[in-house]
Parts: C-alpha cells; structure tokens; sequence
C-alpha cells in the first residue's frame, strides 16, 4: 500500500503545482539550435555535425541532484556506469570503458599513462556542482582527440567567471543536500567577483557519504548482495575477526568523504583578448574496495584490508582565447597544463599482518593549441598541435602492523621509472555544400613513445630490464549531414580511432579478481578501431515529437584484451598468498562492437514533455583456431568485456514557473553467463550463478522555486526498495534514496 501512496502523493503535488501557477516558462525539450563545442573544439550548430553528441546543460545537472559526475553520467539514461565501491563510478559508451573512453576537463586531457583497461574511479574527482555543461561525443574521436577516444569523449566544462560593468558583480551559490541511502550530506558554495576587466569565481564542495543501504526487495536471488559478514580487528587488537552484520542491506566499509576546490581567475586585456587561470585539486579519504572486501577464500572473508589511499589530483591551466582578422586564425585557443596525481592501493590477507602498500604519483604536462578559421563563405577549418608528457614514479612497501617493521615489496609499475610522450597535429574541415548537405573531414596524425625502466626484479625476474615503444598513428574522418527538409536530418559517419599501449597496459602487475594476476607484456601494439555509423532525426506532429536513431558497426584492430599466458612456462604461479592464473594484456586479431540507439521524445504541450530511450551492444573478438594437420582452421568468437546488457530509460518531465518535476523508469535487461568475457573484467563473481539479473526502478524528482533566490528539491530514488547491481559491478545499488537539496542563490 505504500507504494501507491508514494504515486499518489506525487500526483497530487503536480496538481497543485499546476493549479497554482497563472504565469508559465515554457520549457522545450526539443531544441532545433542546440549548440556544441566539443566535436571540433568549437562553437556551431549541433545539427551541424555528423556525430552523435549529448549535452548536458547546467539546468538538468542541477535538477538531477547526482552524488558525484559519475551519476550525472548515469542520469543522461544512455550510458552504463559500473561501480566497484562507494568512491566509484566508471561510465561505458558504446561497450568501451576506461581508457578506451576520454575524459576531458576545461580542454585538459584528463586520461594518463596510467588509466587502465579495466574499471576506473577518476570521474569522481570532477566536481559535477562546478559544472556548466558536459558534452559527450560517441563513437571514436581521435582526429581532434587523439589516443583513447574509441567509445566517445566526455568533455567537462566548469563555469567561468563573470565580469561586472561600472560596478563590481557578485554572485554567490550554496547548497545542501541530503541522501538517505547512505546519510549523504553534501554541502557546496561558490562566489563569484567580477570586475571591468578581471574576474574570479570561487568554490568549494564537501561531500560525506556513510555506508551506502541496498535495496530490500530481493526477487527471485534473496541472498545476492547482501553482506552478511564484515572483518574487524578483535577487542585487543591481535587478531581479525569476521564480524556478523546486524543489518546485511548496508554495505559495511562502502562510505568516504571528498573535498573539491576550484579557483578561476579571467583577465579580459583587450576586447580580443582573454586570459585565465584554472587551478582544479580535489581529495578524498580512504576509499574501501567494496568487491575486494567480500570475496571469501577458504570459508573465511579473503581480505582484511582493501582500500585506495586518498586520490589527490591537482591540475593548472593557463589559457588564452585570441580573435583576430588576419590570415591565418579568427579564433585561437592557447592551453598550457600541469597535474599532479596521487594514487595508492593497500591491502592485507585477512589474518596475515603484512599490509602491503603500491604508491603512484603521475605528473602530467601539456599543451594545445586550437585554431578556427573561416574560409570564404561555406568553408571552415580547425587545426592545432598537441605535447603531452607523463612521468611516472611507482613504490611499494610490506608493513608489518604488530611490529612497524617494513620490507620491500612488488612496485605496481616499474620502479626505475617510466614516462610517455605524445605530439599531434590535426586539420579537419567543414563545407556547407548547401542548406541541406554539409560534409566534413580531418585527419590526424600523432606519435606516442614510452620508456619504462624495472630496477628490483626480485619479486618477478622478467626477460627485459627496461621497455620501450614508439608508435605512430593517422587517423581520419568523414561526414555528412543531409536535411531533405527542415524537420529531417540523416547523417553519414566514418571514423577511425586509435589507443597506443600506456605504462599500464604495458608494464602493470596486478592482482585481479581472485586466482587471477596479470604480468607485463612488452611486445603489445596499438589497438586501432574503424567505425561506420548512419543516423537520423525526424521531427513530426508540428515538431513536437522527435524520432532519433543510430547504428553503428566498429572494428577493432589488433584489440587489447587480457587471455592467458605463462610465466617461466608455468600457467599459474605462487603470488600474495594464492596461487594465481597467469595472464597478460594480448593483441587479438579482431574484434567488433556495433549496437543501435533509438529515442522518442515529444513536447505534449507548455507543461509537459516526455522521452523514452533504449541502447543495445554487441561485441566479440576473434581468435584462429588450428584445424588438424592444416585443414579445418576457423574463427572462435569470443565475447568482449565491457559490453552491457540492453538498458534504457523513460521519463515525462513538468514544468512551471516555479515547479519542476520528473517522474522516470531506468532499466536494464539480464546479462547472461554465457555472455560474460573470460577475462574476468566483467566481475562475474559479484553476480549471481546465472549472470546479471535484469532490474527497473522508477524515481520521482521535484524542484520548487521559492522565490528567485531560494529553491528546494525533493525527490525519491528507487522507489520501490529494489535490490539491483548495475552490470560488472561489485557493489548494488542504492536501495530507496529519499533526497532533500535546498539551494540559495545571491
């Protein structure tokens, strides 16, 4: 009965909210002239450009109250997140993950020498309340992006500055906000001072969360996720103890705590003239790997201890935005950065009392620089050089936590040190052909060189001392975008993408899920994609409903992925107590991705919109199988990781003067075993025996202005207590989420 009472309340609320308004904003959910910057590091129409792009503006990051950037990824219902714990959050475009996917922050690249293959927590350290838009671009995007965009790009844009006239402009934004599925309490403030010709913006964010509560409706897997056990020292300290969770639906050690600071400073010089300074760190505390801390070995919890140390990323920029009339640019964007980051992971056996420590710092330079320049009347070109450099320091050490004495340990990466260079150029052009046909291309070409130095090998006595590679790489593009009529629009895209090997994939030793771990592999080369993707936009019913589709096939070139290998002949070895399967980062033959996406949204009327979406992704890569005595040799297919389930979302959306709200159903279909990648990546052990179980939830969101400057949101997250797990992940998700945000704006 309660759950029809929760329907029915929010009914009511809309009822009165619409009753009570005499004044309306007209909110369009179908914009014909959304403007992009992303797809060439630049403004123009979004109809314009030939590739699938998702903008995320500042008004639905607001209204979406997520917990981190991670969820504000998730929210947009088109892409997978997969989670390994509480501090988590590692989005999949188009079955790739990870490194395979970009990340980028104010023109700054964000993915390092060190991003992984497998799952990555890093967009939680992008602070989504800083946000003025996030655009993600799907599908490879190399030419004007480089290594790692085969998946898509996510491009994050924080606010800038503003100035003041005669007078000087302050503005201040605040917030609080509450979550009842783990006592989040998140608190936020940022001011801006504005000058004629100088400005700064401010802010700060401080984020708890608690141990995050599951859902309690378990339907037909009553046991799976719940955590019926959690290790704890004993009363003197001299032992572990597995310790009887009073309540299985928290998930013990799955809380942390961040702070995010950002300060931007913006000097207008000359009317065609910027410059700014962007400095970005963000901290966390001890982050508890939630997965590790639940596997058994033996009958007992296989970890006492599993957590990433606190990451720190510090980031600062100095950039320029140039106008000129002259020959060779109208518009120039100048970024020269500098990051530091700080990662660590520390475990310990359970009832063994060495706590071993791997600790990475990554120093990150760069600079781009982006010309725009129009040419005649239908013709524009962008082009621009990119330098990166990534230096790498890895250390580890063994503790013994009863006596303080410490011993050497394996290094995560080589602890001679390592290092990874890339120069780019690019060129890519646009024609307006005519009103209708617009056709665009580019190329790129770029250079990656690592060097990797391994000092102690006594832990591992490789074949090699040191590694080095150097990879070139052309890329291309081209595209077409043809509007027969003016509520009709196709697009054409080919597209090429590449990821040269890093200082993970090359040199990393890590201990995988259990019985798993994986070692160096020096001879590995870069993986390149192909893809081919048609899409379409009709607009119907006086414009009111939007049809929109896209298929795209791609094919990967000499893929990454992880298969078995030896070590001194041997499959499995001896190592941190288990005796672990031996693998390594190979080079398949082939592999494919495609998949299709399809929406309908419509504007009812003033008050009302509506959408409903749904994503489907294939992959596998290939591998020869030998026939006997030469004859009979064929293909086994074999799934791919990272590829998730069917999975979509269903929303209508009202909107007022002064109300908002959005009531909307987030699903996903089963995942079955068979599907599942040998790998290991996918994390079939933190699913049930038949795979992932397919799951729905239905949510209710509320935004009340009070007057201009205050506002509350309210809202209801998993409203029938659901227990779920997003695909691959480690952790379920959260269970009913009562939220409160209340947001003063000065």
């Amino acid at each position: 009965m309660k759950k029809y009472t929760y329907i029915i309340s929010a009914c009511l609320l809309y009822w009165n909210s619409s009753n009570a308004q005499n004044d309306t904003t007209i909110v369009k959910l179908i914009n014909l002239e959304e403007v992009v910057f992303s797809a060439n590091k630049a403004e123009e129409k979004k109809s314009d450009v030939p590739y699938s792009i998702e903008v995320i503006k500042a008004k639905a990051i607001e209204f979406s109250n997520s917990q981190t950037t991670a969820d504000v990824i998730s929210n947009t219902g088109n892409i997978m997140v997969q989670k390994s714990q509480g501090g988590g959050g590692s989005p999949i475009i188009r079955g790739f993950e990870a490194s395979r996917v970009l990340m980028v922050i104010d023109g700054v690249r964000l993915n390092n020498a060190v991003y992984r293959t497998g799952h990555l927590q890093n967009i939680i350290t992008i602070d989504n309340a800083i946000l003025e838009r996030t655009e993600v671009i799907y599908g490879p995007s190399s030419v004007m992006y480089g290594s790692d965009a085969l998946g898509g790009v996510m491009h994050f844009y924080t606010k800038n500055p503003l100035f003041g006239d005669e007078k000087m402009n302050l503005k201040l934004n605040s917030y609080l906000r509450y979550g009842s599925a783990n006592n989040e309490m998140v608190g936020h403030v940022d001011f801006n001072v504005g000058f004629k010709k100088l400005a700064s913006l401010t802010s700060i964010t401080y984020s708890k969360f608690d141990d995050l509560r599951t859902g309690y409706s378990r339907n037909p897997n009553p046991d799976f996720g719940r955590c019926y056990y959690y290790s704890d020292r004993n009363w003197n300290n001299t032992a572990d103890s597995m310790v009887r969770n009073v309540n299985s639906n928290i998930q013990k050690k799955s809380g942390y705590s961040q702070m995010d600071i950002m300060e931007k400073l913006l000097y207008k010089a000359n009317e065609n003239v910027n410059i700014g300074l962007n400095i970005q760190y963000s901290t966390s505390s001890d982050i508890n790997r939630y997965d590790r801390l639940s596997e058994y070995a033996g009958g007992t919890l296989r970890f006492a201890e599993w957590y990433y140390g606190p990451q720190n990323r510090l980031l600062a920029s100095l950039y320029s935005t140039i106008k000129s009339d002259g020959k060779l640019f109208d518009n120039l964007r100048i970024t020269a950065a500098a990051q530091n980051i700080d990662e660590s992971r520390i475990n310990r056996r359970f009832n063994n009392n060495n706590k071993r420590y791997q600790i990475e710092n990554i120093k990150v330079y760069s600079l781009n620089a982006d010309f725009r320049k129009q040419v005649k009347e239908k013709h524009e070109l962008s082009y621009g050089v990119e330098f990166l450099y990534n230096d790498v320091t890895s250390t580890a050490k063994s503790v013994n936590i009863l006596t303080d004495i410490e011993s050497p340990w394996n290094t995560r990466y080589p602890d001679g040190g390592s290092s990874m260079m890339t120069e780019a150029v690019y060129l890519t052009h646009s024609w307006e052909i005519s009103d209708k046909i617009i056709f665009s291309d580019g190329l790129r070409f770029s250079n990656n060189s690592i060097k990797a130095n391994f000092v102690d090998t006594t832990f591992f006595p490789f074949p090699f001392k040191n590694t080095k590679q150097n990879n070139n790489a052309l890329n291309g593009n081209m595209g077409l975008v043809i509007s027969p009529e003016k509520n009709v629009r196709f697009s054409l895209l080919g597209s090429t993408g590449y990821r040269s090997p890093n200082i993970d994939d090359l040199t990393k030793i890590f201990e995988s899920t259990g019985g798993i771990l994986i070692i160096p592999n020096e001879k590995l080369k870069p993986e390149y994609a192909y893809n081919g993707e048609v899409g379409f936009e009709i607009l119907a019913f006086d414009n009111k409903v939007k049809f929109e589709g896209n298929y795209y096939y791609t094919l990967l070139k000499n893929a990454i992925v992880t298969k078995k290998a030896t070590y001194n002949g041997q499959d499995s070895i001896f190592y941190n107590g288990t005796f672990s399967q031996v693998q390594s980062q190979q080079n398949a033959e082939r592999a494919t991705v495609q998949g299709i996406y399809g929406a309908i949204s419509s504007d009812l009327n003033d008050y009302a919109s509506f959408k409903t979406s749904l994503t489907y992704t294939l992959g596998n890569y290939y591998q020869k199988v030998p026939g006997f005595g030469g004859i009979g040799e064929h293909d086994s297919i074999i799934p791919l990781d990272h590829i998730p389930p069917m999975f979509g979302q269903t929303s209508l959306n009202l909107h007022f003067k002064k109300f908002e709200g959005e009531i909307y159903a987030r699903y996903s279909a089963n995942k079955a075993l068979k599907d599942y990648s040998p790998s290991g990546e996918d994390n079939l052990a933190q699913a049930t025996p038949n795979g992932m179980p397919g799951w729905v939830t239905f949510n209710i969101k509320t935004m009340y202005k009070v007057n201009k400057n205050f506002s509350v949101n309210l809202g209801i997250e998993n409203l029938f207590d659901t227990h779920y797990r997003i695909f691959a992940s480690g952790i379920s998700a959260p269970g009913r989420n009562i939220f409160l945000t209340l947001r003063v704006k000065v």
